[in-house]
């Protein structure tokens, strides 16, 4: 039975990738500090990213590696981490001769080209997250160019889906209008805004991993293209709940005041062209090649409310 090992277990994107593959009869392995079973007989193994030992140790042996952690959402703590867990992430797989698929956000792309992000979209990053993302992206394409490592990157914007955690639609909308209070929005609610539905995030990424002909290349994982505003999103949610609640946008002068006070919300602020500008992530490139289709939001945010 072939092995995959999953790097930053038991997250979002982590369990629906780890049920995935143990339906294709391969065997789980989950590394994190604390990791749980996703699957009877996955196997365990506690660690830290930033052990490059206990990295290569959960890496030996595995046909293919899943780089899926999160971080805390700090700045200063991605740019001394990340370039580090990547490290040890990609000399792992290269000593071990294992394939790396790599979870990936949009945040290292050109924010000029926010309004319509493919694969294609020029790397040109702006904020100092952005820098960071770009840099180990940079790392991964450098060893594959130098024929040492066989990696895929699978692309998501925001996501959300039922009991998501770390989901800012999920937080500010679905879990407030479930408890009857209104939405709240960031900057804008007539712009368009991308998510992501995390069972279409998480079966996409592994399935492009037991693809041939999916290696060496960026993917856009399968996302609705209506890219509703957040007052459409809002205004699905009432019609589901059969409630009239209403929808509070945060202006900049308030995120930036919100700042002083809670750190998430400082941290959100060098990302303001997210929310601010049409926000359209195209997915066709992998729905014309594989056949792979998005759920739609209506219908995700209906097993969302439900959930």
């Amino acid at each position: 039975m072939p092995i995959h090992t999953i790097l930053g277990a038991n997250g979002n994107i982590a369990k629906v990738v780890s049920a995935e593959l143990n339906k294709s009869g391969i065997q789980v392995r989950q590394f994190s500090r604390k990791p749980q079973k996703v699957n009877d007989k996955d196997q365990l193994f506690s660690g830290d990213l930033l052990d490059a030992a206990a990295v290569s140790e959960a890496v030996k042996g595995a046909e293919v590696v899943f780089l899926l952690a999160g971080i805390q959402y700090k700045t200063a703590i991605w740019e001394r981490d990340w370039p580090k867990i990547m490290r040890n992430t990609l000399d792992a797989c290269i000593t071990h001769g294992a394939k790396l698929v790599f979870f990936d956000n949009m945040y290292a792309c050109d924010p000029a080209h926010i309004g319509h992000l493919t694969e294609e979209t020029p790397l040109k990053p702006e904020s100092r997250k952005g820098k960071v993302r770009k840099q180990i992206l940079d790392m991964l394409w450098t060893e594959v160019k130098a024929k040492k490592l066989t990696a895929l990157v699978a692309r998501a914007p925001d996501f959300y889906g039922p009991n998501a955690s770390n989901s800012f639609l999920n937080e500010i909308v679905i879990k407030r209008m479930i408890a009857g209070k209104g939405a709240h929005w960031l900057y804008s609610a007539d712009k368009k805004h991308s998510f992501i539905y995390i069972p279409d995030a998480g079966k996409a990424t592994a399935f492009l991993a037991l693809q041939d002909d999916a290696w060496n290349q960026t993917w856009n994982l399968p996302t609705d293209s209506s890219y509703p505003t957040g007052k459409e999103i809002v205004e699905m949610v009432n019609h589901q709940l059969g409630t009239q609640l209403n929808i509070q946008v945060m202006p900049a002068w308030l995120v930036s005041t919100l700042g002083i006070f809670m750190p998430v919300m400082k941290e959100i602020i060098e990302l303001r062209y997210q929310s601010d500008s049409d926000y359209c992530f195209d997915s066709s490139k992998i729905e014309k090649a594989y056949g792979l289709k998005p759920t739609l939001m209506k219908e995700g945010l209906r097993v969302c409310l439900k959930s």
